[in-house]
């Protein structure tokens, strides 16, 4: 090949390349409505949004709570009507407000996004938590570190370093928020291999082959199992949480991944 037709090769080679790396980046919210989202609140039949619980303003979705009388067991997500296996999900959230009384202590200044979460319409009507893996949102209780961007696991396990991990919360390395800051989140799903989470433009976690528990006591795994569902988790869809607590989310944009 003469040196010019090499150069013109490569060149058309290194294009290619870069255009399979940069898929632009997707809004999942318009601003606007719900569009897009689904929501499924325990006690509630699918698609209801009890006392308006999701609601668009100012362009910006919000997860209130001024419509309810008391909280009782009413966990809630926003699903997005699609499936995922390999992107990167980035989106900025607050925390506004106080917590329902009636509702755990454990949801004070804390929500998440779900992924690779079973379809809502698999959930049974009083099912509070999908099974899924959360990155989880904390801000500052004041009293001591309190990091966000931490995993959480209903219904699921996870692998760090070819090890299996059992325990419900892995902690992150990020630092401690005030909770009417606006945080920016990063999360990098490369389907079944490998997630990174990322604070304001920092990894903060990194872990490995999220997995189906069905022994979990938060949330079993087993009706998906037995239904033919695999361990090893791949894809699943994406979920905000409504936990009791207020909470702010705007700028949810996804990027998709080449295999």
């Amino acid at each position: 090949m003469l040196p010019t037709a090499r150069f013109a090769a490569f060149s058309f080679f290194a294009l290619s390349l870069a255009g399979l790396a940069e898929q632009p980046w997707v809004s999942l919210f318009n601003g606007k409505d719900l569009d897009g989202w689904t929501a499924k609140v325990a006690g509630h039949p699918l698609g209801e949004n009890p006392f308006n619980t999701f609601r668009v303003e100012d362009g910006i979705l919000k997860v209130s709570y001024d419509g309810y009388d008391k909280f009782g067991t009413q966990f809630g997500h926003l699903y997005s009507n699609l499936a995922y296996s390999r992107y990167i999900l980035r989106m900025e959230y607050r925390f506004e407000g106080a917590r329902m009384a009636d509702a755990p202590g454990y949801v004070n200044l804390n929500s998440g996004v779900m992924y690779h979460s079973q379809p809502p319409q698999s959930m049974s009507l009083d099912q509070g938590f999908p099974v899924s893996m959360e990155f989880q949102f904390l801000a500052d209780e004041g009293k001591g570190k309190r990091p966000t961007g931490n995993v959480c696991t209903p219904g699921t396990h996870l692998e760090m370093d070819g090890k299996k991990v059992v325990q419900h919360i892995v902690e992150s390395s990020s630092p401690t928020f005030a909770p009417g800051e606006w945080v920016k989140i990063e999360l990098e799903v490369r389907g079944n291999d490998e997630v990174i989470h990322r604070v304001n433009g920092r990894e903060v976690l990194r872990y490995q082959k999220p997995q189906l528990d069905p022994a979990c006591k938060i949330v079993s795994a087993a009706p998906l199992v037995k239904a033919g569902a695999p361990l090893m988790l791949g894809s699943g869809h994406i979920a905000l949480q409504a936990e009791g607590q207020g909470v702010w989310f705007r700028n949810i944009e996804l990027k998709a991944l080449e295999e």
